[in-house]
């Protein structure tokens, strides 16, 4: 019986499914501002109530305040609303944010850690180029997602996942894990009986479960590095980053061919299955890389 009909066929099975390095912000001294001011910071679009907003629940990276500010300053310079060589003044920051000089710290190093700000002596804490962003920093994928950059994220990550996945599923057939793989056949039932309960979080939520066991069974730790932000790509809400953001009979079909090539050791297989996977999109359309114009 191939995987699929054992998909349609069988209720599924329950699943469940550190700060960035620290840079050199500790030795700048943060009391005082910058000996030049190109303007003051864009704050009108800021969140005011940052403060009693964290005092209540924890933010959304489980960190409270600290994680708060990550997320508001984040998307702030992401979105353009604190441009590139902007000053950023602890004390303003902190006041604007009702925060402490503590948290500030924290997250401007969490910050520095991903590329978008930097600290020097007498200069100050400034907003770097998008150049020098870690543009595969989950975090940073998800604000660019829902920023004035989303229609470039959507593209750069569909390109992306078109050269990992395919290279990802062809070598993961040549690995024996009997375990990983269960645990694919799995997803994939739960994603049956999600589609047919038309329950479309459970269904993402195994889908990127999938992608990742895929990677991690590739058995190459560079592919298993990048699977962060596979996950980060299915897992943005309101970018078409995979067929299956509408589940359907035909991307159940192919991730259960995935399975059925990996279980035989058809690395071909493996890798054309997901090819089409990669090609179905819900409007009808393809997310196949197209060329660009120049």
């Amino acid at each position: 019986m191939s995987t699929l009909a054992h998909t349609m066929m069988t209720a599924a099975r329950s699943a469940d499914s550190g700060l960035a390095a620290t840079g050199d912000l500790d030795r700048y001294p943060y009391a005082e501002a910058p000996a030049e001011r190109v303007g003051p910071p864009s704050w009108e679009t800021a969140d005011t109530d940052l403060g009693r907003v964290g005092r209540r629940s924890a933010g959304s990276r489980g960190r409270g305040l600290h994680g708060q500010l990550v997320q508001q300053l984040g998307q702030m310079i992401v979105s353009g609303d604190l441009g590139a060589d902007r000053p950023l003044v602890p004390e303003e920051i902190g006041q604007r944010f009702e925060v402490s000089r503590t948290v500030v710290r924290e997250s401007l190093r969490v910050l520095e850690a991903k590329g978008l700000v930097s600290a020097r002596p007498n200069v100050g804490t400034r907003v770097r180029p998008v150049s020098d962003w870690n543009l595969l920093d989950p975090d940073i994928i998800e604000w660019r997602a829902f920023g004035p950059q989303r229609d470039d994220q959507r593209r750069e990550l569909n390109e992306l996942r078109w050269t990992i996945e395919p290279l990802a599923a062809r070598l993961a057939a040549g690995h024996g894990r009997e375990d990983v793989q269960q645990r694919l056949a799995d997803m994939v039932e739960i994603m049956g009986h999600a589609f047919a309960q038309g329950d479309g979080l459970t269904f993402s939520r195994a889908d990127a479960e999938f992608h990742s066991l895929l990677i991690q069974l590739a058995g190459n730790r560079m592919l298993e590095h990048l699977s962060g932000i596979v996950g980060a790509a299915l897992q943005v809400s309101g970018a078409t980053a995979t067929g299956c953001e509408r589940p359907g009979e035909s991307c159940l079909a192919h991730h259960a061919r995935i399975v059925d090539c990996l279980a035989s050791g058809d690395a071909q297989g493996a890798e054309t299955a997901m090819r089409q996977l990669l090609t179905v999109h819900p409007e009808g359309g393809g997310v196949v890389p197209a060329p660009r114009e120049h």
